[in-house]
């Protein structure tokens, strides 16, 4: 009788200690931001914890499978640009994602594109979207398990950009849909005379300052 109660503790025993365990390496997989210091690899927005989870690590490319919308990002650690456009991004994808429904934020993340990446699945998915540019942003339309349109966008895009081109996604994809003509949103011009303004304003005040 002792016998057969002390082995129901230890299933019960090993049975906790599977769970503990899957909740550590579960919780390894999470993260509040995706950074230069990350693991590469194919994360995934869970809207719901407000946390990018890392959804694969070796295997095959990402490619979506479910209907809906999709928006991707590129994202080299290697890349500076990318860390100005993490500014714009994070803050917009958590706002967004309350919204949007059916939209979907994915990360794709190597060290320097497909060339140098621990992570065989995202490297597969930058050589497969033809990806030479960091950062850059796909938008895909899925529809019966396949990709019915797509735009790509290079260069960081600010959030002002983010909230027009993701956010009339939609729009854009159902007129193709429907068999129309969609012109592609441009993205902000600088207006470089402002700019050099601003710039001489700066050095002027500088200069004075300095007197």
């Amino acid at each position: 009788m002792t016998g057969s109660g002390q082995g129901v503790g230890d299933e019960l025993v090993v049975e906790e200690l599977a769970k503990k365990l899957f909740r550590e390496v579960a919780s390894l997989r999470r993260f509040k931001v995706i950074g230069s210091d990350s693991p590469h690899g194919i994360y995934l927005y869970d809207r719901g914890s407000d946390e990018w989870v890392l959804a694969s690590v070796d295997g095959e490319a990402f490619m979506p499978r479910n209907d809906g919308y999709y928006i991707v990002y590129f994202d080299n650690t290697k890349c500076s640009a990318c860390r100005k456009y993490d500014k714009y991004w994070f803050p917009y994808v958590r706002s967004a994602a309350k919204e949007l429904g059916n939209h979907y934020f994915v990360i794709v993340l190597c060290e320097w594109f497909a060339r140098n990446c621990r992570s065989e699945s995202a490297s597969r998915t930058f050589t497969t979207f033809d990806v030479h540019a960091s950062p850059t942003t796909y938008l895909l339309h899925v529809k019966d398990g396949e990709v019915a349109y797509k735009e790509k966008y290079e260069g960081y895009l600010t959030d002002t950009e983010l909230s027009r081109i993701v956010g009339e996604f939609r729009v854009r994809a159902e007129k193709v849909e429907r068999g129309e003509k969609v012109e592609l949103p441009k993205k902000e011009e600088v207006d470089v005379v402002e700019l050099l303004k601003k710039l001489l304003e700066a050095i002027s005040a500088e200069a004075e300052g300095k007197k």
